[in-house]
């Protein structure tokens, strides 16, 4: 599969002090990628570097299979990194007439972004009169002018309400399959990165601690089931009894087995007289995991 991003060695220091540490980029085409990381772990550098804006100090880099801050790739990528720069006097539709024209763009792309960032009501307001989370959706239709192979999003939720991040997820999760855009984002909330990304690609003090699917972030060595039942230590007493080691944690029990033996430790609970609440197979969330993950680094 051809890739959207790909470095080798990327490095990118300020003195002494490395920002980007030899990170190696393999991000697909057609997905949606999310870059995660502490303040300060080298993501907006990283995003500066794909973008042309810092130049590597080492390694390589090719963002839709050209060199960083080609003119043919700067023309189909979509960018929003940090604030979005906006003109205060003008309207919504101004701004965006602006880029339009810069990027030689036909008068249908005003429209169709604001329809895509539901922003068509607000269009002929002053950009100053905006909150701070329409402004972040004008950001957005800016990058999306063109209809971009690639969006590169830096904390595309800020500063928006539930209802605006649950349109705001909405509208990423559609890019890919209604345009075939790759989408690479970096964002704090984890909750809902979980629900988008389908790659993660994490970094810390400048180095990459993990590339890959979602799901498979901190997956466990040891499988284990969680069990809910009326009464824990009676639970406990019989599956010690059948050979299930256990343990017991917030009112629930942690079994030493993996998902397929879940059917068995139903029947043996039930058939040791106990009422059965909750039964599956542990899965910690995104939040829990990226933690883990930077303990360990």
């Amino acid at each position: 599969m051809k890739l959207a991003i790909q470095s080798k060695g990327l490095t990118r220091g300020f003195g002494t002090f490395k920002a980007v540490d030899g990170v190696d980029l393999s991000i697909r085409t057609g997905t949606i990628t999310a870059f995660l990381g502490p303040n300060g772990a080298g993501k907006t550098t990283t995003i500066s570097l794909l973008l042309g804006l810092l130049k590597a100090q080492a390694g390589s880099c090719e963002v839709l299979g050209l060199p960083p801050g080609h003119p043919e790739a700067l023309a189909q990528i979509g960018a929003l990194v940090e604030s979005p720069s906006l003109y205060d006097h003008l309207t919504g539709s101004e701004n965006l007439e602006i880029t339009r024209l810069m990027r030689n763009q036909p008068q249908a792309e005003v429209d169709r972004v604001l329809k895509q960032v539901d922003l068509v009501q607000d269009a002929r307001r002053p950009v100053r009169e905006y909150s701070l989370g329409m402004r972040q959706r004008l950001g957005v239709a800016l990058a999306l002018m063109g209809q971009p192979r690639l969006l590169i999003l830096d904390e595309p939720t800020n500063g928006l309400d539930p209802a605006g991040i649950q349109d705001m997820r909405t509208l990423i999760q559609s890019l890919p399959r209604e345009t075939g855009a790759s989408v690479f984002l970096s964002s704090h909330l984890l909750a809902e990165v979980e629900q988008v990304a389908e790659d993660l690609v994490i970094i810390h003090k400048g180095k990459l601690r993990y590339q890959g699917p979602t799901e498979q972030l901190g997956t466990p060595d040891q499988a284990e089931l969680l069990v809910r039942v009326g009464d824990p230590a009676r639970a406990q007493a019989t599956l010690e009894r059948a050979g299930y080691a256990s343990r017991a944690a917030e009112g629930r029990l942690w079994i030493q087995a993996p998902a397929a033996a879940a059917p068995g430790v139903a029947a043996c609970l039930v058939a040791g007289g106990c009422d059965l609440y909750e039964l599956g197979p542990r899965k910690d969330n995104l939040e829990a995991r990226f933690l883990a993950l930077l303990e360990e680094a």
